[in-house]
């Protein structure tokens, strides 16, 4: 056991895991999308179809081991910001998080081979974002 400094300075008692063949690292893939004026910019039954597709995929993570969890978010949300509180998601040149999947795996090479293949690529501006947990708890 050994202790360790969160990036606000907090002292934290963590236990250290060794890296080996065997360890996985948790990654968030955030899922970004077009947002429209109020509701999300795909067509409902364009969404409707494209369904299939993410079952399919999630279903394969599932299967592997790999998934941890995963939901789509709704368009509505609320910003907290050092300006103020704003009652909208925060969008960014007309894209927004649309959902997100927690998995684990051993390399980011893996999670950036499983996100080639994911649904949210089919839509012209859609992209995932790969972040890697943070490996302690706060």
């Amino acid at each position: 056991m050994t202790f360790v400094k969160s990036p606000v300075g907090v002292l934290h008692e963590v236990y250290i895991i060794k890296q080996n063949k065997n360890f996985m690292k948790e990654y968030l893939l955030l899922f970004w999308n077009e947002s429209g004026d109020g509701h999300y910019q795909a067509d409902p039954e364009k969404m409707k179809a494209a369904m299939s597709a993410w079952q399919t995929w999630i279903g394969t993570l599932a299967r592997s081991g790999n998934l941890i969890s995963t939901k789509p978010i709704q368009w509505e949300g609320v910003t907290v910001g050092n300006t103020g509180i704003t009652d909208a998601p925060a969008i960014k040149e007309r894209q927004m998080v649309t959902g997100y999947l927690l998995c684990k795996a051993k390399t980011l090479s893996e999670v950036k081979a499983w996100a080639t293949s994911c649904p949210i690529l089919q839509n012209p501006a859609g992209f995932t974002e790969i972040r890697e947990v943070s490996p302690f708890e706060i």
